[in-house]
């Protein structure tokens, strides 16, 4: 088998550039995702050395890092937990919605934009990048905090909501009737909601199939279920990072604690492809053109994400910092707004530009925001009675969320 001599050396300079970053980023106590999302900026189309050979490789290691971000990430959850988190967070959805939505459908028709344009912008304005925010949040070590399962709840709230979404953009977009695009959202509800029930019901079968004495039988097992349910959460317009993140809630107890072990080296490698890809889809060109726009929409929206986050966070009871913590860690945008550029761009001739300049501006302004944001380390994960698995909250147990009016959070020091 003859293996191109161009690939295999700009992969091997793209991991070298990636580690000296990394190594840069941890020497300053920062998170490298700023930094790879600069260097895919450098390596993409129109950049100052664009790496064709690799392009193929690092488009598809990007989808496996997302999925091993999301998969991880459930596997310091359990299902309970995150059901009820879930139902406390119908209203964070709402006004996740209304606050970051409405911005980018206000700008789509200040730009001039038709209906397909309009509802695309919308969309880029409203979904967080998962990606981002799941690195971050084991970066800074915040997996524990009081306010992780309202970030968490936000985001894969924001990722069901895009089943039914894109389904609809993607009917207005090639002018298709309303009644084909409420078949669309009808069909793709009803897909969500079962995903949903099929996870609580039958999910923690997984954990006995992945469980083995041997890592590499863990490893081949547990990444290979996770690989079909994407797949599958794919062909049904449901986000493959939101199949993965189901896998890793169905795991617990030792299954959960072996997996995380095994997977930690393989995650951080294809999570950095991840960055490196999402920068490299971004043309520099495009950077200057719309900048404006592209700010003015870009803080408006991060208020607004703050906003919610210090919303959602306040319903789990934590404290002004804490809300303050999960509102920044909302701010960055990235796989979704240019998976939506990418089924409506082609048809509108200035969303590209304002899109592409208004993800990049928050992809790497949006992590060193949550970085800034007031923090403390979390105590160590604890290991719950019965075997369970969990995390710890930065104040002891998840408590029950407080009443509406309550003043709770005003002396506490989170």
């Amino acid at each position: 088998m003859h293996t191109p001599v161009a690939l295999l050396l700009e992969l091997g300079i793209i991991l070298t550039a990636l580690s000296l970053l990394g190594a840069v980023a941890r020497r300053f106590a920062l998170s490298p995702v700023p930094l790879y999302l600069v260097a895919g900026l450098a390596l993409g189309d129109g950049g100052i050395a664009p790496v064709p050979a690799a392009r193929e490789f690092v488009d598809t290691g990007a989808a496996i890092g997302v999925i091993l971000l999301l998969l991880t990430l459930g596997l310091d959850f359990t299902v309970r937990e995150f059901t009820a988190s879930l139902g406390r967070h119908r209203f964070s959805a709402v006004v996740d919605l209304v606050l970051n939505a409405a911005p980018g459908a206000g700008a789509g028709l200040l730009l001039g934009l038709d209906a397909a344009g309009v509802l695309a912008l919308a969309g880029v304005t409203y979904v967080s990048s998962s990606g981002i925010v799941a690195r971050l949040l084991r970066d800074l070590r915040r997996l524990g905090n009081r306010e992780t399962p309202a970030v968490l709840a936000v985001l894969v709230l924001e990722d069901f909501a895009m089943a039914v979404y894109l389904p609809l953009l993607v009917v207005v977009t090639t002018g298709g009737t309303w009644s084909e695009a409420l078949t669309a959202v009808l069909a793709a509800t009803a897909v969500v909601v079962a995903a949903i029930v099929a996870s609580g019901r039958w999910g923690h079968h997984v954990g006995r199939v992945v469980s083995h004495t041997d890592p590499e039988q863990v490893l081949l097992r547990l990444l290979g279920i996770t690989l079909i349910v994407a797949a599958l959460a794919e062909v049904v317009h449901v986000s493959a990072a939101v199949g993965a993140f189901l896998v890793g809630l169905a795991v617990t107890g030792a299954a959960a604690d072996r997996a995380r072990t095994v997977l930690g080296s393989l995650r951080d490698l294809f999570a950095a492809v991840f960055f490196l890809a999402l920068g490299m889809s971004v043309d520099p060109g495009d950077l200057l053109s719309e900048l404006p726009a592209a700010l003015a929409l870009a803080v408006a929206t991060a208020a607004t994400k703050v906003a919610t986050g210090w919303y959602a966070a306040r319903r789990e009871g934590a404290g002004r910092r804490g809300r303050l913590r999960a509102g920044t860690a909302l701010i960055a945008r990235g796989e979704f707004s240019v998976v939506i550029l990418g089924l409506a761009g082609p048809t509108q001739d200035r969303l590209g530009a304002v899109v592409t300049t208004y993800v990049m501006l928050l992809a790497v302004f949006g992590p060193l925001l949550t970085r800034l944001a007031p923090t403390r380390p979390a105590p160590p994960r604890k290991k719950r009675p019965g075997g369970g698995r969990g995390v710890l909250r930065e104040n002891g147990p998840l408590p029950a969320p407080p009443p509406q009016d309550s003043a709770r959070g005003a002396e506490d020091p989170d």
